[in-house]
């Protein structure tokens, strides 16, 4: 969900105080300091036009919808009260990660009905933790909930959408998301991302049940117009898919300067 200049346009921006208090231990690479970069970026003048919205915190029965009940209730169950967690080797729980994870997934959900409602031509939400790994009963790779995928199925059944595309742009694949939509021919998952690296899936052998994943992967250290020249297989790939509504699951990690 990006940004667009036109004066007669809105881009909403949804974020949350709650998203930088998730603490993850000092030295660890997701960081308070990565969405403080991203805020503090879009505090410069340019972006002085955005219409700025607190993230709620979603309904559990939304996060149901790609979670398992068991699932979610493990998560939230486990945060403690101090202190940090390790939910796995690399993913780790502090006292406001529970809200924070909500939150995070509110945006995805605000955005969603903001955009179909017309209330903005498009949306950006800069939360933490982030979501692209998380599978429906699993955390991994610093993510709790699948903010994404739930903002997929919400447009889906909400707003009874029949086609929604996620396309995820990151240094790592996005497991997570691929194999919430694995069996959903409603909804295309487009990803492009380093090939092999961390979490080993994402071959372009993996391709949904009815050919709705698209893998792109690519090898470290491509230039930028390689780069670009990724996102024309892209563009054609979705105009073939024609949806009605797209999501963009932005990992910013991938370049050496994000």
């Amino acid at each position: 969900m990006g940004f667009i200049r036109e004066n007669n346009m809105t881009t909403l921006l949804f974020s949350h105080p709650k998203c930088i208090e998730h603490e993850t231990g000092k030295g660890h690479p997701e960081s308070p300091e990565r969405l403080k970069a991203v805020l503090s970026g879009l505090d410069e003048k340019e972006f002085w036009s955005l219409k700025r919205r607190e993230a709620t915190i979603i309904n559990k029965s939304k996060i149901n919808l790609v979670h398992t009940s068991e699932y979610v209730e493990r998560i939230l169950d486990s945060v403690p009260k101090e202190g940090l967690l390790n939910l796995d080797a690399d993913t780790i729980v502090s006292d406001e990660s529970g809200e924070a994870s909500m939150r995070a997934a509110g945006a995805v959900v605000d955005a969603v009905d903001s955009v179909i409602s017309k209330e903005a031509k498009n949306a950006f939400c800069a939360v933490r933790p982030p979501g692209h790994h998380a599978e429906s009963s699993r955390a991994m790779g610093f993510c709790i909930f699948n903010s994404v995928a739930i903002g997929a199925y919400h447009a889906k059944i909400k707003h009874q959408l029949d086609r929604v595309a996620v396309i995820d742009f990151d240094v790592h694949h996005g497991n997570g998301t691929q194999d919430i939509f694995y069996e959903n021919k409603n909804v295309l998952f487009i990803s492009t991302h380093q090939y092999p690296y961390y979490p080993g899936t994402g071959s372009e052998q993996e391709k949904g049940k009815f050919n709705n994943i698209f893998n792109i992967p690519l090898p470290a250290g491509i230039s930028s117009e390689e780069y670009l020249n990724v996102f024309e297989r892209v563009l054609k790939r979705l105009e073939e898919f024609n949806p009605e509504f797209i999501l963009i699951s932005a990992g910013f990690d991938a370049h050496e300067d994000d």
